[in-house]
């Protein structure tokens, strides 16, 4: 699973990168820890994303204006737990951050997105948790480590977003939400965990974003443990298992 990750960009920063037209709005920063409300924040610099807080995506859509034209690459942002378009309101049911690649089709609550509606989350890493020591009341301790790319770079992991709308207000906005996308571990980060998020090359991105077509079918298998082996693994302190802490010292190794 991938239930939190560190992302240091800004939207501005990371259009200019890609050539994306950024469509991220610029209201002032939001706290990262406050997760009630169930609708989106603004997207910053954040080093211990947690589900339901508001992240940067990648997409890739036609202009509303002419449905015709090019589709261009656009960020926007997301709340991070998908809301399928049918549901009620917010924030009920199950909370859809991840789905497991290899049966997303099959799911009634990412059906339609895997056909149409598919992003890439920007991460600079993800953590994940291994059981440790037994504590002093006999229950396993939780160990966190921080998987990010050796040289540096970013990743972007592949996922699927929808579009809701709240059939009890017509003055309010449409929420967009996303899911990130998980498959079997590869190399040496099944030491860590079984699953892991599903790393998307740059080579195929314009088959993964294609508004207009189905990606391929060997898009959502694990990755090429050549991936793996270019993710540097390392623990950190056990401040990241509380989302409120939020700074660049939850990067460093133990």
């Amino acid at each position: 699973m991938c239930g939190r990750y560190a992302v240091t960009t800004d939207p501005a920063k990371l259009a200019a990168e890609i050539d994306a037209v950024n469509e991220v709005p610029d209201p002032p920063a939001a706290d990262a820890a406050d997760l009630d409300s169930p609708g989106p924040r603004s997207p910053g610099p954040n080093y211990n994303v947690a589900p339901t807080t508001t992240v940067m995506t990648v997409v890739k859509r036609h202009s509303p204006e002419d449905p015709h034209d090019d589709p261009l690459l656009r960020i926007r942002a997301m709340r991070w737990g998908l809301v399928p378009p049918w549901s009620k309101e917010v924030g009920k049911g199950p909370l859809l951050f991840n789905a497991r690649a290899e049966s997303a089709a099959e799911k009634s609550s990412f059906r339609a997105s895997v056909k149409s509606k598919r992003c890439l989350v920007p991460m600079d890493g993800w953590y994940e948790w291994k059981k440790g020591p037994l504590d002093s009341k006999g229950k396993p301790t939780k160990v966190p480590f921080y998987m990010s790319p050796q040289d540096g770079t970013r990743l972007f992991m592949a996922g699927l977003w929808s579009v809701w709308h709240d059939k009890n207000s017509d003055d309010a906005p449409p929420l967009l939400s996303c899911s990130i996308l998980t498959t079997d571990a590869v190399g040496k980060l099944r030491d860590v965990h079984d699953r892991m998020p599903l790393i998307m090359p740059f080579d195929n991105w314009d088959a993964w974003l294609d508004p207009d077509h189905r990606a391929p079918d060997e898009l959502f298998a694990a990755p090429a443990e050549r991936l793996a082996e270019a993710i540097d693994i390392r623990e950190v302190a056990p401040l990241v298992n509380r989302v409120a802490n939020n700074g660049p010292e939850l990067l460093n190794p133990l």
